[in-house]
């Protein structure tokens, strides 16, 4: 008997080992994401939030992640569903996901709605719900009580964890092909009507004043603090112990740093819950966006913000990564201020549009990021889920190649849209620059008034003079470092200057130095091991006669330029 009890035991500890192969891989400056064995990039989609309640819509959400061509679903794992009754479990929608996924081939990050959902605790129990003397809520500074469960409070930590834990076990038990490739704890914190929770709990721990272990930490990272956090401890005298507005000031921002110090310590726990079932799975937290001139309590203030990270980081350790939620303008600057030695890059969600395939394409090439995944992608239209699907498989495609790059240096991503056209690369004696496609005349829709559709693409260095350029939408040109950037702003459709005027003049000095040309532009296709095929060459019209590299805004293409010098 003691015998078969060994082997059981073994079979489970092999199964969770198994189960393991999802970890990250630090690298510098880049962190890739390892799964079975491979290097792996998320081309995801996050589900809305209620899909999992229902069979059908989980039904759905995979067969339009399979025409989307996406290899992972981002998903809720809701506490209402899985403990409906106190202390009762049911992981039917779960079970029910991975199946599915398992059917396509998907992998999934699992979204723990437990005690808090875009700040609010709307995913949590009826039960729970119910009984606030049991579970108390957050209160604002009038006292008014919110639908949102204090995070001071162990009554509430020890129910979200519990089912939380529950949950972990049950995953590890059952989800043997390792199809659960990352999790996220709670969706988007933050304090919302006020910076702070004013509750009982809340005010006797502020009283308390700033920890010591948050003191240490700004110490020991004084170099790669935000600048934001930085200048409020500097103006308060940089402090070594006192109250919170002793040490930051007394205003509404270091109310907020209070409360993402006392959510990440929150966090932190669930997170320690989460090491002792699976060892190396990534584990993040997601937040929602401090744009738009909103102050503290007007957005989730106190989640996970770039301008608070080193309070995260320095609550909750065991998080590998805090991702940003983008709905607003200015992707690159929120994507910078994310991408971070100290923070790898993933998006967790990202408004669903037209141009999602292109930011993955720039995230990847420019950070080496984990991945990109719009948010309700399965409402998204037919003709544009096939263009994304072009693109995301052509993405996929490029594993092999951008796994080998990582943390080298060797790529670059590319993004544009009407207010940012151009972007300019000196590399190794060598100048790139990328356009928006429409910056060229020769489509009608760049000149009459069609907005400007959101494109990008990457380009991966093989030699000093061999690339891979991927994307779509983008104009490319190549020249020694040091030379003009080629405008190419007053073509004609025949690709001539407009007019003798256009015509800029050199001057009488002699011309002096080496330039690059084209010596071959050839569409291709990449096998699994990272090989190329070759599916076309380009020359005259579709290289401007050799003068730049290019992609139109309706598909995607994957290009193996080679290039040359002359004199």
């Amino acid at each position: 008997m003691n015998r078969f009890i060994l082997l059981a035991v073994t079979i489970l500890a092999l199964t969770i080992q198994a189960y393991g192969e999802s970890r990250l891989e630090r690298l510098d400056p880049a962190t890739g994401l390892v799964v079975d064995g491979k290097p792996f990039f998320i081309i995801g989609g996050e589900t809305g939030n209620s899909m999992a309640s229902c069979p059908k819509d989980v039904t759905i959400c995979m067969r339009k992640a399979e025409k989307h061509g996406y290899n992972t679903v981002l998903i809720p794992a809701t506490w209402e569903l899985i403990e409906p009754k106190e202390g009762s479990f049911d992981f039917t929608s779960i079970d029910e996901i991975i199946r599915q996924a398992n059917e396509k081939e998907l992998k999934v990050v699992l979204l723990w709605f437990g005690a808090w959902k875009n700040s609010m605790s709307c995913y949590a129990p009826s039960w729970f719900k119910a009984d606030t003397k049991r579970f108390p809520r957050a209160r604002t500074r009038e006292g008014k009580p919110l639908e949102i469960a204090s995070a001071f409070s162990d009554k509430v930590y020890e129910a979200d964890s519990k089912a939380f834990s529950r949950l972990l076990r049950h995953i590890a038990e059952t989800d043997t092909a390792g199809t659960v490739i990352m999790l996220q704890l709670e969706n988007e914190i933050g304090m919302l009507e006020d910076a702070r929770d004013h509750s009982p709990l809340a005010l006797a721990e502020y009283k308390k004043g700033v920890p010591p272990g948050l003191i240490t930490h700004l110490n020991k990272n004084k170099k790669s603090l935000h600048p934001q956090l930085k200048e409020k401890w500097q103006a308060a005298g940089m402090k070594q112990k006192g109250s919170w507005a002793e040490v930051f000031g007394d205003d509404i921002y270091t109310d907020e740093i209070f409360m993402a110090w006392n959510y990440g310590l929150y966090v932190e726990r669930l997170a320690k819950e989460a090491r002792k079932v699976f060892p190396d799975m990534p584990l993040y937290v997601n937040a929602a966006m401090n744009s738009r001139g909103r102050r503290p309590g007007e957005y989730p203030s106190a989640g996970p913000l770039a301008h608070l990270k080193d309070i995260w980081h320095a609550a909750a350790p065991t998080l590998d990564f805090l991702s940003p939620d983008l709905y607003d303008k200015g992707f690159t600057d929120w994507v910078a201020a994310y991408a971070l030695p100290d923070n790898p890059l993933f998006i967790p969600e990202i408004k669903t549009a037209r141009g999602n395939c292109a930011q993955a394409h720039y995230i990847i090439g420019e950070y080496g990021a984990i991945g990109l995944s719009p948010f309700a992608y399965n409402l998204r239209r037919y003709s544009d889920a096939a263009y994304q699907r072009e693109g995301n498989l052509r993405l996929r495609s490029l594993f092999p190649l951008l796994a080998t790059c990582q943390g080298k240096g060797m790529t670059n991503g590319f993004y544009f849209d009407a207010d940012s056209t151009v972007r300019v690369i000196d590399r190794e004696g060598l100048r790139i620059t990328a356009k928006h496609y429409f910056t060229l005349p020769w489509d009608p829709r760049a000149t009459d008034g069609s907005e400007w559709p959101a494109t990008g693409g990457l380009i991966i260095r093989l030699s000093p003079m061999e690339y891979i350029v991927a994307g779509s939408g983008i104009v490319l040109t190549f020249e020694p470092s040091g030379s003009a950037t080629a405008s190419g702003s007053n073509l004609g459709e025949d690709g001539f200057l407009n007019s003798a005027s256009d015509r800029s003049s050199a001057g009488s000095a002699k011309w002096h130095g080496k330039r690059i040309g084209l010596s071959s532009v050839e569409e291709v296709e990449v096998a699994p091991d990272g090989t190329l095929g070759r599916i076309r060459t380009f020359n005259g019209d579709e290289t401007h006669q050799g003068r730049h590299v290019r992609i139109g805004v309706d598909n995607f293409k994957i290009l193996h330029v080679k290039l040359y010098e002359y004199e």
